[in-house]
């Protein structure tokens, strides 16, 4: 997986590379905006983290979509998973004077007042993701988490007939993608008082694949039995199964992840190493569909909400199955 992800970065820096290259020289003289140095406009990407491949798969879904359109040219930033540097760089696009903002955010409250002033200076700001608070940005564009969460749950129950031993491995939860997955698996597992189907063990692995190994090696130890994993990402889910792998407990346990990309989730679903995955879709070439709307002049939706399949060992050949 280390040799495919360091590919597939090669193949965004190569990208990002050539979006550059649409950049006209600047002139002589003070310093012009960004609207001066270049015929077209200039987005900027604010992406919350690089660390995670589902991550770098939006980015490169953003700068896919672009590069159709020769008007315009990307500045992407990546905060390295620190709220502090993504607000940081926020205020430094706005400073260079971008055309319109894309921000995938790594928290709501710290990212909620840098995005509101973007917006208060009337650069149209697309939230993609994660949701800050209030009102004051152009377009947000996501998945419904609670709706998959509920779906998870749902499936956790019917693949354990209503009884059994979960683990939740959580994605950050100051997060609201976060907080909807699991708020949303709490309903679709509907439990009840004295209920055979008890969540045993839950903690924040904050999406990292690293932290979910340690987690589960917990979880593990903590109790005999484990039934099924619930896991906030794909990584996180793949990251529970090697833990279990490594202490001969794997084929005991069922392991739900979310994101589904090809090369990740639903290759695990191929290989028999998750029993399911719900997909996650980036959004961002629906982010440069809107972009170029509001850079017409246009008004989009202010809410556009991506749809999402399930993939699991009796459907993944087929390309997974939509959920209505």
């Amino acid at each position: 997986m280390a040799l495919v992800r360091r590919s597939f970065l090669g193949v965004v820096a190569a990208l990002a590379l050539l979006a550059c290259s649409r950049e006209k020289p600047a002139p002589a003289g003070p310093a012009p905006s960004a609207s001066a140095v270049r015929d077209g406009y200039v987005i900027g990407v604010s992406q919350c983290n690089l660390g995670e491949p589902w991550r770098v798969q939006m980015n490169a879904d953003i700068l896919k979509a672009a590069l159709a359109h020769p008007e315009l040219r990307l500045v992407f930033k990546d905060a390295q998973n620190d709220s502090l540097r993504q607000r940081a760089q926020v205020e430094e696009l706005a400073a260079q004077q971008v055309d319109l903002l894309i921000i995938s955010p790594k928290e709501a409250a710290p990212l909620t007042k840098p995005v509101a002033e973007v917006y208060r200076k009337g650069i149209p700001v697309i939230v993609l993701d994660r949701a800050v608070e209030g009102e004051e940005y152009s377009t947000f564009i996501g998945a419904d988490n609670r709706r998959i969460g509920r779906e998870a749950g749902k499936l956790a129950k019917q693949m354990l007939g209503g009884k059994g031993k979960i683990v939740e491995l959580k994605g950050l939860m100051t997060s609201t993608p976060a907080q909807d997955r699991h708020q949303g698996f709490l309903e679709g597992l509907a439990l009840e008082p004295g209920s055979a189907l008890r969540i045993v063990f839950e903690a924040d692995m904050q999406w990292l694949e690293p932290n979910a190994r340690k987690e589960m090696e917990s979880a593990l130890a903590a109790n005999r039995s484990i039934d099924l994993v619930y896991a906030h990402n794909d990584p996180g889910a793949h990251g529970a199964y090697l833990a279990a792998k490594s202490m001969n407990r794997a084929d005991k346990i069922k392991f739900i992840g979310i994101d589904a990309l090809a090369h990740e989730g639903v290759a695990y679903v191929r290989q028999g190493l998750l029993d399911a995955t719900f997909q996650y879709p980036t959004g961002g070439a629906e982010a440069i569909d809107v972009a170029l709307r509001y850079l017409k002049g246009e008004k989009p939706e202010k809410k556009i909400t991506l749809g999402t399949r399930v993939f699991t060992k009796q459907n993944v050949a087929q390309g997974g199955e939509a959920i209505p």
